[in-house]
């Protein structure tokens, strides 16, 4: 058995308005191996995103317990687990969240510049990660002077430029055309594989879904199913 890098056990999240209860995880166990590139799929509102957010720690858990690489994630202070996520994770969305004053490099090294590195080694690794998603030249366009593909590629850089264990993507081609949601979802493939990074990637395309390696399929906050694709 491989190892597992997320282990998620009894996992419940309850929002509560004052006015309105809504329980958007109802105790998930779910396990996934390292290097896995893993699809979650369902209808709108059924807990995708809150599982996301959950186990990436970006939302804490109501009950349960949550383990990312050995680190009970669930019970670190926002301090540490904001820490944690930036220097072991990567998060791409479907809104890319590029800031339109800074070029695509700027964009890039920006969130190595936040956790202390060094301005001319944030700078080297940026233009590294821009040239492994096929952006090498076109460090210094601004988001506007690119298509919606390159910018979900600049995305994709930035997420990647931390070398994280775990890239966690929600719906990252929903706002790209037929054609290029498959040539971002062949860069993702390709770095899954060649860098053995674990991918959990929140979609409602089968097409991107079967790509992986396996689909999680979600119905009212639970798992419904869970099945194993092989490599896609």
């Amino acid at each position: 058995m491989e190892e597992a890098i997320i282990k998620a056990t009894g996992v419940h999240k309850t929002y509560d308005t004052g006015k309105l209860t809504v329980n958007a995880l109802k105790g998930v166990d779910l396990s996934i191996q390292r290097g896995e590139m893993v699809a979650v799929m369902g209808p709108s509102g059924c807990g995708k995103t809150t599982l996301l957010n959950v186990l990436s720690g970006i939302d804490d858990v109501t009950q349960g317990q949550v383990v990312i690489d050995n680190s009970f994630i669930d019970q670190m202070p926002d301090k540490a687990c904001t820490r944690y996520r930036a220097e072991k994770m990567g998060f791409v969305f479907q809104a890319y969240n590029l800031l339109p004053v800074l070029s695509a490099v700027e964009n890039v090294e920006l969130s190595l510049l936040v956790v202390g590195v060094k301005p001319g080694d944030a700078r080297r690794q940026a233009q590294e990660a821009l040239a492994l998603v096929g952006l090498a030249g076109e460090e210094h366009k601004r988001p506007m002077e690119m298509s919606g593909g390159q910018q979900q590629r600049v995305a994709i850089a930035r997420a990647l430029v931390n070398n994280p264990a775990i890239v966690w993507a929600d719906e990252p081609t929903g706002n790209l055309d037929s054609e290029t949601s498959v040539e971002v979802m062949d860069l993702l493939r390709r770095l899954n594989k060649e860098k053995l990074q674990t991918f959990v990637i929140v979609t409602h395309d089968i097409a991107v879904g079967r790509r992986g390696d396996r689909i999680i399929r979600m119905a009212d906050g639970g798992i419904v199913e869970d099945l194993y694709l092989g490599d896609g």
